[in-house]
């Protein structure tokens, strides 16, 4: 059984940083390519960044490039999204998410996008930023 579980968000001011972790457990092959996606209030649900495995290339939303990074930890079966420079308009729930088939990452951080359609998702991790 697939599982995912993400951590490390919490409450920060402006400017601050913040790792965000994820774990997942289950899968019997590598998945092609894992995001993050975050829920803020009063907009649409938004994939931020994604990492494609096979390349090892990672792609981001233009609203959170060159504060945002996707790494990943294989052995560890571990993704991380570091964030710096948070804003206050980064305040929201962050997911991990993932699927069993292959996903572009491109589509899933273009503008409009909420990655709803990719299968497997954590319960997500609350960042809140205080000005």
């Amino acid at each position: 059984q697939v599982q995912i579980v993400e951590s490390g968000g919490g409450s920060v001011q402006s400017g601050g940083s913040l790792r965000l972790s994820c774990v997942t457990s289950g899968f019997s092959y590598d998945y092609y390519a894992i995001a993050w996606a975050r829920q803020v209030p009063g907009k649409q649900r938004e994939g931020v960044a994604c990492l494609s495995v096979g390349d090892k290339k990672t792609y981001y939303a233009d609203s959170v490039k060159g504060r945002f990074a996707i790494s990943r930890d294989k052995d560890k079966n571990t993704v991380f999204l570091q964030i710096d420079d948070l804003m206050p308009e980064d305040t929201g729930i962050y997911y991990c998410v993932t699927d069993s088939s292959p996903f572009p990452c491109q589509v899933v951080v273009s503008p409009g996008s909420n990655a709803n359609g990719l299968r497997y998702w954590g319960k997500g991790t609350p960042v809140t930023v205080s000005s």
